[in-house]
């Protein structure tokens, strides 16, 4: 049935992570489902059609923030069903005279949920779900709405509430992900308990329906290029504009940059071709290694000096696009007659907050296919990519449908900026001002399941306990085995609730035996809510690993220089094919038996290498390296558990791959660890970063050449000066940096919106670009500063410069320089005109 009087359920898109696969649920169970914005009014849901309910997803935001996006009130009174999720409930209890609190504990993974099977939208489930929950605002007891009822818990927070009678329900957990045991019984109770669905809608073939669009877009005439990785969405998205519009109007690239797996550029062009895909290979890692983000010509750092996650796949990306066009020329194709396909998938779209998914979810990276270049190419219409409805696991089923090798079919993803993004470049170490803390806190955590050998200890267990409601670590621990805490001073990133956030890494070691990995995935757990920083809403680490080869004695206060080049790269190669060799028994040491064992369920595994260099001694500086290992299972690709030796994935498995990778790469691998850390919080990939200042940098251009010339040549110049100071500071041993000089930038910068931890981390982390100043200067919530502050911060900065720095003839006339601009721009005033 696909006529007009077709029953459909409303999705109101708040910006959630997971906000698609809400739509994909709903589709799965037979219902068509429609995404609107935010905005979108009760009166226009009606006259668009039947529409059967409405689903309110969840978001970044929270309610309680001034300005915090709501929804048209009519929504909750207009006589549908509706379901609020995560911040959708919270917005329903809200609007009916509940109340909404920040608590001190998020609450970021899989738990135990109690529910009550009588609620309709609980029926036939047990009375405790294992469901996922993403949050930091909470409903208990005592703020619920009046005339709702509480139909779920989770500990002292309230997880679901419902009014049959009008037909409301609100959960704080996400029944659409795959952590939610039964979710898809909790969508189907709402779509026909609740609103009384039929379960008509079919969905044409998914294959015809891709087809459908390549042509309608591409037209009779024109032609389209193809960038293939040899990964299962470019390679599917190759065969379908193969299939629709014939080999001759299909020209199929791969190019090399220079961070794909061993060997694997070669296998994989080999692997096209037998599938009947003419595909031009081009070597371009230089151009990769050399690329700028703002293109080959402008002035910056490159992508083998910068140490930023962020700028890393902005380079990338960009350069991808430069790359592409030459090859365009090379082989003589007229760029006016083409288009650019690629596999971009939802997931990669909703991560990097493209409006292609999503107005309002907040960025956790910014995907390849998905840069400022490629947005303004698909402003433009000339971008196909028939897959970005789609996700992983549809589109290995489309390839099997299109005949694909299964080989090609159920390779593991790779992202694609590749290795690039596997190698965690590093100049300083990460640490902020409550390092110390955080690594005291860590090492009372670990020892929960010992006697406390001190009064500090004891004072810290007594505030710790209470947050286990009861939980005796010592259960999955025995006390005989002593763990240590090593807080790693390297910057992760991952998703808290529909946002992302920065943490430390805790490395977790013990010379006990057998290795305790049961307790280790409850510690993987609990670490990260436990060292929750209520006051500023953000984990001190969320990602927790285990490290191999007996107990760590020392702390990390360091890491080994490491950047993006040949050598770094071949190393994180060789350690990489060790692994995956190992899980996928391939290794030139598996007996021919084991070759004939059954494949282990993991989705991916990330090899990542890491710039921490454990076990020195005597003064030695850091400059080997560690790798990671991240097994990880998942169906939806959105969320996923970390595998667990011994349970999910064969402990003498990976024993194996600890061994073989220090014999992979024995000149400079420090210790192997493993990733615990299930996805929430932590994310698959470990640089999954995104600035505040690179996501405004393209608004921050568009209003710079709104501006008077001799006005942005002033504000140029102050940038270049704190630029160039703080720069000229981080590039000063530590040693030789006195605390009055930090001290002095550190109040000299605070007018302009920086924070003494900001100041630390810049010092810490040197800024790629000028931008990173820039965006704070511009975000400053102040008023503009006053001649002392101006004067403060020239002295703080000037102080630290040598005369190179500045311009011959130019020193005494800094303080004009840096005067002028902050007189005439009124900060506050640029900024909301920014935000409308």
């Amino acid at each position: 049935m696909t006529g007009d009087d077709t029953e459909r359920i409303a999705i109101l898109d708040f910006g959630a992570q997971y906000g698609k696969i809400i739509d994909r649920r709903v589709r799965e169970h037979r219902v068509l489902s429609d995404m609107f914005p935010l905005q979108t009014t009760a009166d226009e849901i009606m006259k668009k059609g039947n529409f059967k309910g409405i689903i309110i997803s969840g978001g970044p935001n929270s309610v309680w923030k001034e300005g915090a996006p709501s929804v048209d009130e009519s929504i909750f009174t207009c006589g549908l069903p509706v379901l609020g999720i995560c911040y959708g409930f919270q917005l329903l209890n809200k609007h009916f005279g509940g109340t909404v609190t920040r608590e001190s504990l998020r609450a970021d993974g899989q738990s135990d949920v109690e529910i009550d099977p009588s609620c309709p939208l609980f029926d036939c489930l047990s009375t405790s779900e294992k469901l996922l929950l993403t949050h930091g605002d909470s409903v208990t007891d005592a703020t619920v709405a009046p005339e709702f009822k509480v139909v779920a818990r989770s500990t002292a927070h309230v997880a679901g509430i419902s009014n049959d009678e009008r037909r409301l329900y609100g959960v704080q957990f996400h029944p659409e992900v795959d952590l939610s045991v039964n979710g898809a019984k909790i969508f189907d109770n709402f779509l026909y308990k609740v609103c009384g669905c039929r379960g008509d809608y079919s969905m044409e073939s998914r294959e015809e329906a891709c087809i459908a669009e390549i042509r309608s877009i591409v037209g009779p005439d024109q032609k389209v290029l193809v960038m293939v990785s040899g990964g299962v969405d470019s390679t599917v998205c190759a065969a379908l504009l193969h299939r629709a519009l014939g080999a001759d109007r299909v020209t199929a690239v791969h190019i090399d940059n220079g961070f794909m797996r061993l060997h694997e550029s070669d296998a994989v062009v080999e692997s096209l071709n037998a599938i009947n895909l003419k595909v031009h290979h081009f070597k371009c890692a230089e151009q990769f290694y050399k690329g700028k983000v703002n293109g080959r010509k402008e002035a910056g750092i490159t992508l083998d000096q910068t140490t930023e996650p962020e700028m890393k796949r902005q380079i990338i990306g960009n350069t991808f696009i430069h790359v592409k066009d030459d090859v365009m020329e090379e082989l003589k194709l007229n760029v006016e007659h083409y288009f650019l396909a690629q596999g971009t998938l939802r997931p990669d779209l909703i991560e990097s907050a493209s409006s292609l998914a999503s107005g309002h979810a907040d960025t956790i990276k910014t995907h390849h296919n998905d840069t400022a270049l490629v947005r303004e190419l698909r402003a433009k219409g000339r971008v196909v990519e028939p897959l970005r409805d789609f996700h992983k696991d549809e589109v290995r089923q489309l390839g099997r449908d299109l005949g694909l090798p299964e080989e090609i079919v159920e390779r593991q993803p790779f992202p694609g900026p590749g290795l690039a993004i596997r190698i965690l470049a590093a100049e300083r170490p990460y640490m902020c001002d409550d390092f110390a803390s955080t690594q005291t806190l860590l090492t009372h955590i670990v020892r929960l399941n010992q006697q406390p050998k001190d009064a500090e200890e004891e004072a810290a267990r007594a505030t710790l306990l209470p947050l286990l409601h009861g939980f005796d670590l010592a259960t999955v621990i025995p006390p005989e085995c002593v763990l240590s805490a090593t807080l790693l001073p390297i910057k992760s990133v991952g998703v808290q609730g529909d946002s992302r956030s920065y943490s430390y890494v805790a490395a977790i070691s013990t010379d006990y035996s057998p290795i305790p990995w049961k307790g280790l995935e409850k510690l993987a757990g609990l670490i990260p809510t436990l060292l929750h920083k209520i006051n500023r809403n953000e984990y001190a680490c969320f990602r927790v690993t285990f490290v191999f080869g007996g107990a760590v004695n020392s702390s990390i206060s360091d890491l080994t220089t490491t950047h993006l080049n040949a050598q770094t790269v071949e190393k994180v190669q060789r350690a990489d094919k060790a692994a995956t060799d190992t899980l996928f028994r391939h290794h030139a040491e598996d007996a021919p038996e084991e070759r004939h064992l059954p494949h282990v369920n993991i989705q991916q595994m990330p090899v990542v290498m890491l710039p921490v260099h454990f076990d020195r001694v005597n003064g030695e500086i850091s400059q080997k390296h560690s790798f990671c290992l991240r097994p990880f299972m998942t169906s939806d690709f959105m969320t996923g558990t970390a595998a667990l030796p011994g349970r999910d994935i064969p402990e003498e498995m990976i024993l194996k791959m600890v061994d073989r990778i220090q014999k992979a790469v024995p000149e400079g691998t420090s210790r192997v660890l493993i990733d615990m850390t299930s996805k929430p919080p932590g994310t698959t990939e470990w640089e999954y970063s995104s600035t505040q200042a690179m996501r405004l940098l393209q608004q921050i251009k568009n209003r710079e050449n709104k501006r008077p010339k001799h006005q942005k040549q002033k504000l140029h110049n102050l940038n270049n000066i704190v630029f160039e100071g703080l720069k000229y500071l981080k590039s000063t041993p530590a040693a030789h940096q006195t605390e009055e000089s930090i001290k002095e930038c550190i109040e000299a910068l605070r007018p302009f919106g920086l924070t003494t931890s900001e100041t630390m981390q810049l010092i810490n982390t040197r800024p790629t670009t000028q931008v990173d100043i820039e965006v704070m200067i511009e975000e400053s919530e102040e008023r503009l500063p006053s001649e002392e502050q101006v004067d403060a911060l020239i002295t703080a900065v000037t102080s630290t410069l040598p005369e190179r720095f500045i311009p011959k003839g130019k020193k005494k006339n800094v303080k004009k320089d840096m005067e002028e601009p902050l007189k005439t721009l009124n900060i506050k005033e640029e900024v909301e005109h920014m935000e409308e």
